[in-house]
């Protein structure tokens, strides 16, 4: 099902890296996960299956930490707003 964005998409200026670290907490180990989207507003990412996330967390990427919240979930992909 193909649904209409309601805004046009914003995409940062340069190039980034499509390599991410996922930050749950200082003590515990970070998670890489692969950056399919990113816009001003959220980002898909792309985590090895079974990889388990609580719903909030920080994402370390292109040298900028961004608080996430987990808005939906695909197998190994998730949508998180900022």
């Amino acid at each position: 099902m193909h649904q209409e964005r309601r805004f046009a998409r914003i995409k940062p200026s340069g190039s980034l890296s499509k390599a991410g670290k996922i930050i749950i907490d200082p003590k515990s180990p970070v998670i890489g996960c692969s950056i399919v989207d990113y816009s001003a507003g959220g980002a898909c990412l792309e985590v090895a299956p079974g990889t388990s996330l609580p719903k909030r967390f920080e994402l370390l990427y292109s040298g900028t930490k961004k608080k996430c919240r987990v808005v939906w979930t695909d197998r190994s992909r998730l949508g998180v707003a900022f």
